[in-house]
């Protein structure tokens, strides 16, 4: 199992419901998928660098996974197909950093 770092960018105009959902469906994909997840942190409502798809903010949410290359490419796949995902990254690292991160803290 490879440890990865991924972070998920949402449409900022969803209900609270919408994105509760959104979030607890990637849980569930991961899950099935026999990926662990390790750790986790929202990050809310936050301005992004730059416009995308002409939103100016976005929700973000983090996880620290561990999975196989496998999954990642067949979730990769399928999170191309959420309208409400603005953004995907997964990240591999070798450890996991240490939570909360520094976005965590600046949020509060």
């Amino acid at each position: 199992m490879n440890k990865f770092e991924v972070v998920l960018i949402f449409n900022p105009d969803l209900a609270t419901n919408s994105l509760n959902s959104e979030i607890e469906a990637f849980r569930n994909k991961l899950i099935s998928n026999s990926a662990k997840i390790i750790n986790e942190e929202n990050w809310g409502l936050r301005e992004l660098s730059y416009s995308i798809n002409k939103f100016k903010k976005a929700f973000y949410n983090f996880f620290q996974i561990e999975a196989s290359g496998q999954i990642v490419k067949d979730l990769n796949r399928e999170l191309n197909q959420s309208e409400n995902l603005i953004r995907y990254i997964f990240i591999k690292v070798k450890e996991h950093q240490e939570l909360p991160t520094k976005l965590n803290y600046e949020k509060k």
